[in-house]
């Protein structure tokens, strides 16, 4: 059932189960608590007086160095990838100690999006090192929120490139928070 608008009740009229049934009971079923399914999981809007129970997803992959000297956004075999059911926003946070084989080279870390949504990694919502000398290493952390995504089953990947020579990481880790 969907959330209704309350009722006016009238002084003096006889109420019946029915009415309460389906003005007190059949209200309170739809509320987050009646609804929730999963522990951790989150209720968002979805609609004017409707929302959807979201399940914050994540996945690491530490101590198991990957690299790539493509200088094109790929995806790291074996690097975190999340299925996650969202709405058209999520929040997406991701993390990697990163390096360079060659000093003054960037290593740089993204997020991708297939199945509902197909979003290419991208700069604009990645993380990079310049790394000063050769393999020297750095731990950051990239937050974004994605915007216009498809509802539905969204698979989340993180993706990887070098600005030259070869980028390098360890310690991949991915959080997606669905938010509508």
């Amino acid at each position: 059932m969907a959330w209704s608008t309350p009722r006016t009740w009238v002084a003096g009229e006889l109420v019946t189960a029915a009415i309460m049934n389906a003005h007190v009971r059949d209200q309170f079923n739809v509320t987050a608590a009646a609804a929730a399914s999963t522990a951790g999981g989150l209720f968002v809007a979805t609609g004017t007086n409707t929302m959807a129970e979201r399940i914050p997803t994540s996945a690491s992959d530490l101590n198991v160095a990957r690299s790539t000297a493509s200088v094109t956004y790929v995806a790291l075999t074996g690097a975190p990838a999340v299925t996650v059911t969202t709405g058209t926003i999520a929040l997406v946070l991701f993390s990697a100690t990163l390096w360079n084989s060659s000093g003054g080279s960037k290593s740089h870390v993204s997020v991708a999006v297939s199945s509902a949504t197909t979003r290419a990694a991208n700069d604009d919502w990645g993380h990079y090192f310049l790394s000063p000398g050769n393999n020297d290493d750095h731990r950051g952390t990239g937050v974004t929120l994605m915007t216009g995504l498809t509802a539905g089953s969204n698979v989340f990947t993180i993706n990887a490139r070098a600005s030259a020579n070869t980028m390098n990481g360890v310690d991949f880790e991915l959080i997606v928070i669905p938010l509508s």
